[in-house]
């Protein structure tokens, strides 16, 4: 009996950490690369491919940010002091980062259809700002350098 309790919340948990197409849309999943992968050409279109991001009706993402920290120390960031409105006069709090992180930002520099989406890479540092729940930090909200 016990096992079935946990198959089934096994189950739910991983279901529910799937979007309408099946592709996993965690923080983690979308934005954290710790430690950075090892492609020494054209990082940003061969990450944004193998993580299947893009936006709403397989449009190319503008911008798209790459952490390079451990996800622990992301986490971290759900129990900072710094925490403010997020943008545009929002009533949800964003929390950030008290160090800076190591980071690729990835702009779009040609295409607007996925997968036809090219990007350049840009090596960065800054603070990061997440939305939080009670697991930790939800969505990236942005970057300050």
């Amino acid at each position: 009996m016990i096992l079935m309790v946990i198959i089934f919340l096994l189950l739910l948990f991983w279901e529910n950490e799937l979007d309408d197409e099946g592709v996993v849309s965690t923080l983690e999943h979308l934005h954290v690369d710790y430690p950075q992968s090892d492609i020494p050409v054209r990082y940003c279109n061969s990450m944004i491919l193998q993580r299947s991001i893009k936006g709403p009706d397989n449009a190319c993402r503008k911008e798209h940010v790459f952490i390079h920290e451990r996800p622990r120390n992301i986490n971290r960031i759900c129990s900072s002091p710094n925490k403010m409105a997020c943008q545009n006069n929002s009533t949800i709090l964003c929390f950030q980062s008290k160090t800076k992180f190591k980071m690729t930002v990835c702009k779009l520099i040609e295409g607007t259809r996925y997968p036809a989406c090219r990007y350049h890479v840009s090596p960065t540092e800054g603070f990061i700002l997440v939305t939080c729940d009670d697991m930790g930090p939800v969505n990236l909200q942005r970057y300050v350098e």
